[in-house]
């Protein structure tokens, strides 16, 4: 690494820890001229596209998940604090996965399962555009299986 300063190759770390969102700061001290200056390190993943049910790919994004999971969570006891560490741990889960191509269906459902033991409310309504309810029967049978699962 070049000090950012004299451009001289050399540096020492002297402390290191971990930092938001899977990075690491690290305090380092140049060799030649002394001076000390921060760096970041991100761990890089792979890229990782998106198979839709059309079959269409696109990049992956965070912030569609982010959204989507807002919206069920809309005047909901939630936090953004909540949400945010839901998503985050939702897209650990699909990096876990190690794989370069993920369905949009299997995104969908990890949300499903994970909103399912984080608000029911908002699990029905994002399970409802999700899987395209077509009619009350259909939140009925939805709401039905939650409430068994409860007693």
């Amino acid at each position: 690494m070049k000090c950012p300063y004299c451009n001289k190759e050399g540096t020492k770390v002297i402390d290191s820890r971990p930092a938001e969102n899977n990075t690491i700061r690290r305090r380092r001290q140049c060799e030649n001229c002394g001076k000390r200056y921060t760096t970041y390190e991100k761990i890089e993943n792979i890229p990782l596209v998106i198979v839709k049910k059309d079959k269409a790919i696109e990049p992956y994004d965070k912030s569609k998940i982010a959204a989507g999971i807002i919206r069920s969570c809309h005047k909901r006891p939630a936090s953004m604090e909540q949400i945010t560490a839901l998503v985050d741990e939702i897209e650990n889960d699909i990096f876990n996965m190690d794989k370069r191509e993920i369905s949009s269906e299997e995104i969908g459902e990890l949300v499903m399962n994970k909103l399912k033991d984080f608000d029911s409310v908002a699990y029905v309504r994002f399970a409802s555009v999700y899987r395209e309810f077509k009619d009350v029967n259909t939140f009925m049978d939805e709401i039905k299986k939650i409430l068994d699962k409860q007693n």
